[in-house]
């Protein structure tokens, strides 16, 4: 399906993410599990070796070998040892878990009075080899040797994994719906998307480019857009031409007047391509007088050989297809369309010639164009970003946790910044279309503005910027849409971190003057030249400051934010100075209603 595309990448996308994500928590889990299982193991042999070394030499002592060697079986069994048994220094056994490995009795065994035996211990990681030295009151000495393995039970580290699969499914499911919803939601904007790069391809159809399918409000607006544009190019043909002459005085006034009153030139041509009729308009276009053109070859007054070419052409075909050729003035300024229809009476040959200024369309156009481009470029930034960090916290974060933290905060940065830029593209669209509204509902400001300092904190130690908040121990609680209220001051604090060099200074502070409450943003960045302060508020506005170029940016935000200040009855300003600095300033109004004092 057409649109389909820019709403199944992101979604492929965050599923990558969010499968990476489980791969990773399933062998961490695993990993720390198997660990944890096999130090239980070895420390649970230990114990048990001292134990039974302890009762061994009491029960040797006595002796009697019978209740040694039972609690030698009883022993490996309970825990699970390979090999359990006591060997004496001439390699005698005397008890073993086996009894067919038995050599000799307690009587009839070579006894070592003496040290000389230490207590080992190896451990290979899959097995533990154990040596116990033992001292029998009365015989001499012994070794209780104790051999096991290590590696933990498959099925207790399966049933974690079998949970965290369970969680992966809910959380794709989850996924699924989220993405099927905003699937519905973007599909038509993705469908506009693809019309206009299409446009910038140089389609004309409105056929072509009309959206179908399931019609959201966005896509009848296009369509509705596309039919007014077919309806105001097709206004520029000229229906009907009066067979005599005679009738042009009194049957053809109206419709030279109603040619005159048309900002298109119109200009009909016989099949000499001489000019039989033109209107005021063309002849602006030609900068001459309409009565120097009646009669005239056109060619005359025709500097491009490409133009003329296409007419001669619509004159002499047979086809009745209208010929559009657009063509950019001398200066480079602007644009001009001929837009030509053969027209055919009888025998006779002529053609219609309308003459318009597309300029603005264009103009309109290439602005949209880069608009999609920016986007594009914007929302795949931080993808690129999250991908980047997820693998290398997949490849080397077993090893190292701070390099693991610091990916793990970029990526959320990264989902913040992709979350703040989505939202502002659905407000836009918003603002186009006039159906951006508030919620209305008490605000802290106190807390509001605590948040963003905490949201922006490792964004300006990353370039070892001071950011200081000045904030009143008391605030008025104001009326507004609190996430709304965020965006904008978001947008401000953002731009000023951005645009600041390392090592510099954003400040924020508040203050209550009057009935208003004002923020101010300031920092000690590269500044605004006073041509930029004028357009800056303007949608996909950015400076032509030079050193900005590196920096990434779609000129939303600034506009964003004053039309959303201005929703609240409020405004902001700016004040700048080139190498110096700027401070925004918001004012918001307080109402009686919102006198109350907010304190901590």
């Amino acid at each position: 399906m057409r649109g389909e595309s820019s709403v199944a990448s992101i979604g492929m996308v965050l599923s990558a993410i969010v499968l990476a994500v489980l791969a990773a928590c399933a062998y961490w889990t695993m990993r720390t599990q198997s660990d944890s299982l096999e130090q239980t193991r070895l420390d649970q042999l230990l114990s048990a070796g001292q134990m039974l070394a302890q009762s061994s030499e009491r029960m040797l002592a006595a002796g009697d070998v019978t209740p040694v060697r039972r609690m030698m079986m009883d022993g490996a069994e309970r825990f699970g040892l390979e090999r359990l048994r006591i060997v004496l220094p001439s390699g005698d056994v005397i008890a073993d878990n086996d009894p067919s490995r038995i050599t000799a009795s307690l009587d009839d065994a070579h006894w070592q009075s003496g040290g000389g035996i230490e207590q080992t211990i190896v451990n290979d990681g899959q097995n533990l080899d154990m040596r116990l030295p033992l001292t029998v009151e009365g015989f001499g000495t012994a070794t209780l040797e104790i051999e096991a393995g290590l590696t933990p039970d498959r099925g207790t580290l399966w049933q974690a994994q079998a949970g965290i699969g369970t969680i992966g499914v809910a959380a794709l499911l989850a996924l699924w719906v989220v993405y099927r919803y905003f699937r519905s939601r973007l599909a038509a904007m993705g469908m506009i998307r693809e019309s206009l790069l299409a446009l910038g391809g140089g389609e004309q159809s409105e056929t072509a480019l009309a959206v179908t399918g399931h019609l959201s409000r966005e896509a009848a607006a296009w369509n509705d857009l596309l039919q007014e544009r077919q309806r105001y190019r097709r206004q520029a043909a000229v229906r009907q031409t009066k067979q005599q002459m005679g009738d042009r005085r009194s049957g053809n006034n109206d419709l030279a007047s109603g040619c005159d009153a048309m900002s298109q030139g119109v200009i009909l041509l016989d099949d000499k391509m001489r000019v039989v009729y033109a209107n005021n308009a063309a002849a602006v276009f030609f900068a001459t007088q309409r009565d120097q053109l009646a009669g005239q070859p056109l060619i005359d007054h025709l500097k491009d050989a490409g133009v003329a070419d296409v007419i001669h052409d619509a004159v002499m075909g047979s086809k009745r297809t209208t010929h559009i050729h657009d063509r950019r003035t001398s200066g480079g300024a602007g644009v001009i369309r001929y837009a030509v229809r053969p027209v055919r009476e009888g025998d006779t040959a002529s053609a219609l010639l309308v003459i318009e200024d597309v300029t603005q369309q264009r103009v309109a156009e290439e602005a949209r164009h880069e608009f999609v481009a920016q986007a594009t470029h914007e929302l795949r930034t931080p993808l690129t970003n999250i991908r980047l960090y997820v693998e290398s916290a997949i490849d080397e974060g077993d090893k190292d946790a701070v390099l693991r933290a610091k990916c793990l905060n970029v990526i959320n940065q990264e989902t913040q910044r992709l979350e703040r830029m989505v939202n502002d593209m659905l407000s836009v669209a918003e603002i186009e279309a006039g159906t951006l509204q508030i919620q209305r509902d008490d605000v802290r400001l106190d807390r509001l503005l605590g948040d963003l300092r905490n949201d922006y904190e490792a964004q300006a130690a990353t370039k070892e910027i001071q950011m200081q908040f000045t904030i009143p121990p008391k605030l008025p609680v104001i009326q507004g849409d609190r996430e709304k209220l965020a965006v904008a001051v978001q947008n401000l604090l953002g731009n000023a971190l951005k645009y600041t060099n390392d090592g510099g200074r954003v400040s924020v502070s508040v203050e209550v003057k009057e009935k208003d409450l004002v923020i101010e943003v300031t920092d000690s960045g590269i500044g605004i030249s006073p041509e930029d302060q004028t357009h800056v508020f303007e949608k996909f506005y950015r400076a032509r400051d030079k050193r900005i170029s590196g920096i990434t940016g779609s000129g939303l935000g600034l506009g964003l934010a004053r039309e959303i200040i201005r929703l609240h009855g409020g405004d902001i300003s700016l004040d700048s100075q080139l190498d110096h600095g700027s401070t925004f300033t918001i004012s918001l109004p307080v109402g009686e209603q919102t006198e109350e004092t907010a304190t901590e």
